[in-house]
């Protein structure tokens, strides 16, 4: 008998504000950086087009502290199947209220991923396939090979430097355990040695010394939790490009006028 074809896969976009000021919202008049306008278009709206251009996504939920203000973004009034929520205190914790029961997984994403293609999100679903959590990462010879200027946060391990791409897929109820261990951590997400330390001192001297590739890393830290961990390597570059600062906003509004 042949396998049901799985169907769409719901996505949820963290859209939310970080605590304290932001440099790039400096001067812009604008309250809160999904609705920063970059190429023309609010990061939100880019990110919503992406989502909704891919054929395996299905619904779509937005979560911020205030959603209802993104929500009244016109050029997302008539976008079929998108919801609005607000989030709670921390990126686990509002994740923990938003996967759906059981375990139907979601795709994760966050609103300053502008760059977003739906060829990258095949991509990264095709590679997260069978996982319980998967984490989309590029490597950086990937990167530089076509973005020297870009600077970003790397992991090091055998084999390779990389840089997280902010696509996630997550196997619904199964990974609360650790999204309950990531709300303790998340305040030092963007300090790799930090967040590889907090699952363990075996992790961290395997990373310290280079004795696995990242997915062996990865793999070894979902068992912690009982769960298949996968990393996904993306094919293009521009996957671990996002506005997080002003050189970024630069180089992505660069991207964009030669994609036109």
């Amino acid at each position: 008998m042949t396998a049901p074809t799985p169907g769409p896969i719901s996505a949820i976009v963290l859209a939310g504000s970080r605590p304290g000021p932001d440099p790039l919202l400096t001067g812009s008049g604008v309250s809160t950086k999904a609705l920063l306008p970059v190429g023309g278009r609010p990061m939100l709206v880019h990110v919503i087009a992406a989502l909704r251009a891919a054929p395996e996504v299905g619904a779509i939920r937005v979560l911020a502290q205030n959603s209802a203000e993104l929500a009244r973004e016109p050029m997302l009034a008539a976008v079929p199947d998108l919801h609005f929520a607000d989030s709670g205190q921390g990126i686990s914790a509002s994740l923990a209220a938003a996967l759906p029961e059981g375990d139907a997984p979601v795709l994760v994403t966050t609103a300053d991923n502008v760059l977003l293609t739906p060829a990258m999100i095949a991509e990264f679903l095709a590679g997260a396939a069978g996982s319980d959590v998967a984490v989309a990462m590029v490597e950086r010879r990937v990167l530089l090979a076509r973005y020297p200027e870009s600077r970003r946060t790397w992991l090091k391990f055998r084999r390779g430097w990389w840089s997280g791409a902010n696509l996630f897929r997550l196997r619904g109820q199964r990974v609360l355990p650790l999204l309950d261990f990531w709300g303790r951590i998340e305040r030092d997400r963007k300090k790799g040695l930090k967040i590889v330390a907090a699952f363990g001192p075996w992790l961290l001297a395997g990373a310290l010394l280079r004795l696995f590739t990242i997915q062996g890393g990865v793999a070894r830290a979902g068992r912690r939790f009982g769960l298949t961990a996968r990393v996904v390597p993306m094919s293009d570059a521009k996957a671990c490009i996002d506005a997080d600062k002003p050189s970024d906003v630069t180089l992505i509004e660069r991207i964009l006028a030669r994609r036109g």
